[in-house]
């Protein structure tokens, strides 16, 4: 019996140990996979920068794409410093209106407390004015009256021995209010998610704005989309020209801070028209924020048409609150 428990133990085992083998080897085969389509493009690079004609175009290709990835970090930041202002500011007004409970629970067992110590002061009171009349009793009235006054000074001890109980108590629960942990940090509600995901959208209009020139903002959407090498940006003096306006337009970017005023106004001009696919929805339908809200520095807003919430600019769909 040993022999034959043995034996289908040790098949066991090899059955798993093939098992694992042959989830090894898929492994080693995707490795190999990911491997070889690495190679294959750097090959492909190799050869795009061998050529004079072409190695202009890489490098454009990489500074576009870099500064999608720069535009997308700077949403990702943005949206995160938002939210977590508009969490503070939530979990300051929890905890302001938690304590505000907290010392309203706390004044009124203080109110009880009061109450309470003068009830046993009273009773105290009674209690040392009977012991004083027992005790200046003559014998024959205690005699007659000392069972009763001796049952008064028992009830009102009893009376006492309650009450202090009871104040002892109503001390512990003050205490206990006071020692009270404050709330957990809770999460933001649908309106609070939707108003940062209006914030988003004007800041991303914002960067998309500050791009338009020369088409630069759907330049850097295409170098995203498509590969090196599919993109032609023309000859070596139009690529150089190209990467003057991009590096232009990323110091300009670097330099423009006073603009909150302006997000401020876009994004209540994009909420007059958003709309949600449901109530619990935080983000909006992209069609309804389709409209790109441009203001110059009197005020005065110019419209076109730019859904860069369905073409998911600056990777939005990752960045929004839900």
């Amino acid at each position: 019996m040993d022999l034959y428990w043995n034996r289908a133990e040790l098949k066991k085992e090899f059955a798993g140990m093939r098992k694992e083998q042959f989830r090894l080897k898929d492994e080693i085969k995707q490795h190999e996979g990911a491997k070889a389509r690495i190679q294959q493009k750097i090959d492909h690079l190799e050869d795009l920068l061998v050529d004079p004609q072409l190695a202009h175009n890489v490098v454009v290709f990489y500074q576009l794409r870099g500064l999608g990835k720069k535009c997308e970090r700077k949403v990702a930041k943005f949206a995160e410093q938002l939210k977590q202002q508009r969490e503070q500011k939530r979990h300051d007004s929890l905890l302001a209106d938690w304590k505000e409970k907290l010392a309203e629970e706390c004044r009124a067992v203080e109110l009880q407390l009061l109450e309470k110590r003068d009830t046993v002061l009273q009773i105290e009171d009674q209690l040392q004015s009977e012991q004083r009349r027992l005790t200046s009793m003559s014998a024959i009235k205690r005699l007659f009256s000392g069972r009763s006054a001796m049952r008064l000074i028992d009830d009102l001890a009893d009376q006492l021995e309650i009450s202090v109980q009871e104040e002892q108590l109503l001390k512990a629960a003050i205490e206990e209010i006071k020692n009270r942990e404050s709330p957990d940090h809770q999460g933001l509600e649908i309106p609070a998610k939707r108003s940062i995901n209006l914030m988003i959208i004007a800041f991303a209009q914002q960067l998309y704005i500050h791009f338009s020139a020369f088409d630069i903002a759907d330049l850097i959407k295409e170098a995203t989309e498509k590969s090196v090498g599919a993109i032609n940006y023309g000859t070596r003096y139009e690529c150089d020209q190209l990467l003057d306006r991009i590096h232009n337009s990323i110091e300009s970017m670097e330099q423009s801070t006073e603009f909150a005023g302006v997000l401020q106004k876009r994004a209540k001009l994009i909420g007059e028209f958003a709309k949600f696919p449901g109530a619990q929805d935080a983000v909006p339908v992209p069609g309804t924020v389709s409209t790109l809200f441009q203001i110059d520095a009197n005020g005065v807003v110019q419209k076109s048409d730019a859904d860069l919430v369905g073409n998911n600019y600056w990777g939005m769909s990752r960045i929004f609150s839900r």
